[in-house]
């Protein structure tokens, strides 16, 4: 089979199998939406968050078991425990890295809660599933605008807030793609980015989730993605031209030090910077590490 028509098999099935759970899905969040009753609200969200987190993800990763070739060499799984309120923190580089996270993870993890920017919930289907589930929706707001009016930083803890108040009836994994947008070499430079395969962290939005959970956070993932190789996009993904995918797993103690007002609190947010720069320094040299190694292998071969 060639890789052009796996690909098209693959995302026929995504079609077929996101169309079925998406007609059922629908049906318990129209209930949800209609039933505010605090008891039914609780039994809807446990199903629906079963649908997406357990249904779609296993379809998904089933589809990609039969018709792809890609191999995992996952390390640190040991630092994972389930059913623990957690925050888990990675790279971005692909669309494909949200694929590889909830394959990794599956069965090991609550369900996946992450920030959406508001312009998502325009999109078919997709834009209702969020709102049903109740993933947090941030409206980014322009930097002169922020500077004009401070009040808006408080819009976003508050809307953190409200958010983080509806994970709390059972444990949920609030995901964070730490840069805030995928690495390119070309955003590296524009950045000044002090890292080799890395963008700088953005740690407001990090500082933000774990003020918001406060001591209901049990743990902390660092997870580290890497394509040897092209860093590949949703189609190559499809298609089985992703041979080889790392995954590193750093678990990291929930500290209450960890847990300040980021905006507010200057020698909080020194601090704080430091802690997420230095996993950050970590986390390129652990790259670098796994990279030099695989190309070691294949050089050997």
């Amino acid at each position: 089979m060639t890789g052009y028509v796996r690909g098209i098999i693959t995302f026929f099935l995504y079609i077929v199998f996101t169309t079925i759970i998406f007609m059922v899905f629908l049906v318990f969040g129209l209930l949800k939406v209609l039933l505010p009753i605090k008891r039914f609200r609780r039994a809807f969200n446990r199903i629906l968050d079963t649908m997406a987190s357990t249904c779609w993800v296993y379809c998904a990763n089933m589809t990609h078991r039969m018709l792809t070739r890609t191999r995992f060499h996952v390390h640190g799984m040991s630092d994972v425990r389930i059913n623990r309120w957690c925050l888990l923190l990675s790279n971005h580089q692909s669309w494909v890295d949200i694929l590889v996270i909830i394959r990794v993870f599956f069965g090991k993890l609550p369900p996946y809660k992450f920030f959406i920017k508001k312009e998502l919930l325009w999109l078919p289907m997709m834009g209702f599933c969020f709102r049903a589930l109740d993933f947090p929706i941030m409206k980014r707001y322009p930097k002169k605008k922020m500077e004009e009016n401070p009040n808006l930083k408080g819009m976003d803890i508050d809307a953190t807030r409200k958010a983080c108040e509806t994970f709390k009836t059972y444990p949920v994994t609030i995901m964070n793609f730490v840069e805030g947008t995928r690495f390119t070499p070309a955003k590296k430079r524009a950045q000044g980015s002090p890292y080799k395969h890395l963008l700088r962290p953005r740690a407001g939005g990090t500082a933000l989730v774990l003020y918001a959970t406060g001591d209901q956070l049990e743990q902390i993932l660092d997870v580290t993605i890497i394509y040897p190789g092209k860093t590949p996009g949703l189609w190559d993904y499809f298609c089985g031209r992703c041979r080889e995918i790392i995954v590193d797993i750093q678990g990291l103690p929930a500290n209450p030090d960890l847990m300040g007002d980021y905006f507010n609190d200057p020698d909080f947010r020194a601090r704080f910077q430091q802690w997420l720069n230095r996993i950050w320094s970590e986390k390129d040299a652990r790259i670098d590490f796994y990279l030099g190694e695989y190309l070691g292998s294949q050089g050997d071969g």
